[in-house]
């Protein structure tokens, strides 16, 4: 599908229309709903988790117990070419002061999970209700405090100012025009490709992209699956570090195989 930005642009950024206009992508939005405590089947940010009667909960390798960053069920959530239609997916982060994350490796599953159940279940006596077996959690070791529903908008944007293939499909003089010019980067990354919560679409950053070093040996590239930006507010306060942003991605032939045991985890701040 051709998109079209139905947005005037400044002088500067108009003559570079046609080519922002093809690097477009879909994606869904994710506003936050009320801090009413969502059922243990709905999308939400924080919070318990659904689980099944019999299945482990996540922890460390050491045992710590994993804490629930989002749910997200996709039976709630608009159609999004190559991501699931259905069943309840779920980012677990650890108690600590990087969140899980492992700068050496970004896909191994020890600091962070994300479990997908293709077919939950609606019985409530055959899932996990009673979660006293949690510890208290330090308020600095969890990027998220409290728990929110969610809604879901699709929404379209070009590629992200900070996404490591900007000059490689927009070329260099948009890029050194919106490093140079700040009223024409605030334009950009405000009204054209802004961040905040999403699935799919275009990542963004506070520092670099670190998926260039992933693909730097022209393995298949990882895409977004899933983005929590910081976002302080009355329904709910996330905070990555000195207001970073979270990223999940994931390869296009995983996500299609609804295979989640390789997604990369980063997070940044500035």
């Amino acid at each position: 599908m051709n998109y079209k930005l139905d947005v005037e642009l400044a002088p500067e950024l108009e003559e570079y229309r046609e080519k922002i206009e093809v690097t477009i992508k879909p994606y869904i939005e994710i506003i936050l709903g009320t801090n009413q405590e969502p059922n243990w089947w709905e999308s939400k940010f924080g919070g318990l988790p659904y689980l099944p009667k019999g299945f482990e909960y996540p922890t460390t390798p050491e045992g710590n117990y994993l804490f629930l960053l989002a749910q997200i069920n996709f039976a709630e959530v608009p159609h999004l070419e190559n991501f699931p239609d259905k069943g309840i997916l779920q980012f677990y982060v650890a108690n600590d002061e990087l969140y899980g994350l492992n700068y050496e490796n970004h896909a191994t599953q020890t600091g962070f999970r994300v479990l997908y159940f293709p077919e939950p279940d609606l019985n409530i006596e055959n899932i996990v209700t009673n979660y006293e077996f949690l510890p208290n959690i330090s308020q600095y070791g969890l990027p998220i405090s409290g728990c929110c529903s969610l809604q879901f908008m699709p929404k379209y944007a070009p590629i992200s100012y900070n996404d490591f293939q900007f000059t490689e499909l927009l070329g260099d003089d948009i890029y050194n025009l919106l490093s140079e010019d700040d009223r024409i980067f605030d334009e950009y990354t405000n009204r054209l490709s802004p961040a905040g919560h999403k699935i799919g679409g275009y990542p963004d950053f506070t520092q670099t992209d670190m998926r260039y070093f992933y693909n730097a040996n022209k393995q298949e590239p990882y895409i977004l699956l899933f983005q929590m930006d910081t976002d302080a507010n009355d329904v709910i306060d996330v905070m990555w570090g000195d207001a970073g942003i979270g990223n999940f991605f994931i390869q296009e032939s995983a996500l299609k195989n609804l295979d989640f045991s390789s997604v990369l985890y980063n997070w940044d701040c500035g």
